[in-house]
Parts: structure tokens; sequence; C-alpha cells
């Protein structure tokens, strides 16, 4: 019998993935979808199953992809660490790899929106009186243009040597992901990584580009993404042990009295 005859609407299955304890994995039915799809994210382990499959096969299919499972959970309980935004008492950001301080800027003549610039090492935030913005918002603002700035200039050397172009790029806040390929060939980035070295964004811009060719995290997608981009594993040990310096509180920051205040 089909599982989306079987059972209404899911149903939660306890199974050994090896190397720890049994995990918990939910079983979705599915009346559009076309293949076996496993999902990990915070709210645990599922697996949307089309309605001509069994539930037999999902478990089957769960256990054949252990290893990507246990992968991603590891990640994400790395990542839960960090995905709250962290304090500074120090005012300081990573912008491009490299610490540069935060300083707000009050002018009672700036009559235009609050502006953002960096120069040697400072990012300044100056806000006229009459602005209703918070710095912070300015600032974040601030940080997701260049983050699209740097994220289209290595998509259009990525998509020219996959051959491939995405449907819509986006630049979000993902709490625990840097990058995303959808199935209808989406992608999606964290604005954070603007933070971390260029060579990190375009590993991970390279990343997402060869998921429109190569879906999975096969032998095959890895191959593609280190002939690509030969500094892909040095940027990912950059982004295990620097993560945490990617999610600091930009309201905190933005809160410091660093600059000169003009009246």
């Amino acid at each position: 019998m089909a599982l989306a005859e079987a059972i209404r609407p899911a149903v939660t299955t306890r199974l050994d993935l090896g190397g720890e304890q049994f995990v918990d994995v939910r079983l979705l039915p599915s009346k559009t979808a076309h293949k076996l799809r496993i999902k990990v994210s915070l709210d645990g382990v599922a697996v949307v199953v089309p309605a001509e499959r069994t539930a037999d096969e999902a478990r089957y299919f769960v256990r054949e992809h252990a290893g990507w499972v246990n992968e991603q959970r590891a990640r994400l309980r790395a990542m839960q660490g960090v995905r709250r935004p962290q304090s500074t008492t120090q005012g300081e950001i990573l912008f491009r790899g490299e610490p540069h301080l935060v300083q707000v800027l009050h002018d009672g003549q700036w009559l235009a929106p609050n502006k953002v610039r960096v120069e040697s090492g400072v990012i300044t935030i100056t806000c006229g009186p009459v602005s209703k913005t918070a710095s912070a918002v300015s600032l974040q603002n601030w940080l997701r243009r260049e983050a699209r700035i740097s994220i289209e200039k290595h998509l259009a050397v990525a998509v020219k040597q996959v051959r491939r172009k995405p449907l819509r790029v986006y630049v979000m806040s993902q709490r625990t992901k840097w990058g995303n390929c959808s199935a209808l060939g989406n992608l999606s980035f964290n604005w954070r990584l603007v933070m971390a070295p260029d060579e990190v964004m375009r590993y991970l811009v390279t990343h997402e580009v060869v998921h429109l060719a190569v879906p999975d995290h096969s032998a095959k997608f890895w191959l593609t993404v280190r002939s690509l981009c030969p500094t892909a594993e040095r940027s990912r040990q950059w982004l295990s042990a620097n993560s945490h310096k990617l999610f600091v509180d930009l309201c905190a920051l933005s809160s410091l009295r660093n600059g000169n205040e003009k009246d």
C-alpha cells in the first residue's frame, strides 16, 4: 500500500543511522512530489514521500543516506550555538574577512537618509537629526547590498563554468544555512557571508551553482566544486572555525557612540 494511502497525514519512525542514538524521522506523504527527498532542519529529520512510494522504501532511502543525514545534523548542532546574534563590546565586525570598527556619526546638518561608508578599516554610519531609520538597519541594508555585489560577481563566473543559470537569486537572513539551491532553480545566500573573506563567498556561490547541475552531494558534486574552486576545503574550514564571528549583534554595535558628533 502506498504511504499516502496508509498514513494521514504523517508518521514518525525511529531509525538507527549508525554512530549515535536512534534518530526520529518523520515520513511526510506528498501527492505532488515525484521523488524521495530528505530534509534536515532544526525541527528534525523528515523525508518527503511520493504517493507511489512505500514507508519501507522511505526508511531504506534514509538509511542509504545516513552519512549525509548525520553530517547535516552535526552542522546544525554546531550552528545552533552561533545562530543567535552575539553581542560585542569592541564595536567591530568582520567585513570581507578583515576586522572593521563600526562608528555612528551624528551630523546636525545631514538631512539626507543615513549614509554608510567604509574607509581605512572603519565603517561609518552618518545619521541626521530627522532620520527615522535606526543605524543598525542602515548598516544591515548596506551589508546586504555589498553581499549582493560580491555574489553577482562570483555568480557571473560560476554560471559560465557550469553552463547553468539560476531562475532567481535571493540575499536572505537564514538561521542555519549559508546558501541554498531550490528545486525550482532559485539560489539564496546569507547576507552575513559578506563578512567572510572573498574566497569563502566564492566557494559558497560555486557550491550552490554546481547544485543547479548536480542536485546531491555525491562524489561528482564535490569533484566539480573543487575543480572550479580550489580553495573550497580551506573555505569550509574557515566557516567552521569562524561562523560565530559573523553572527554579531548589529543593534549593539550601532548603539556605540565612537564617532565624532556634530551639532
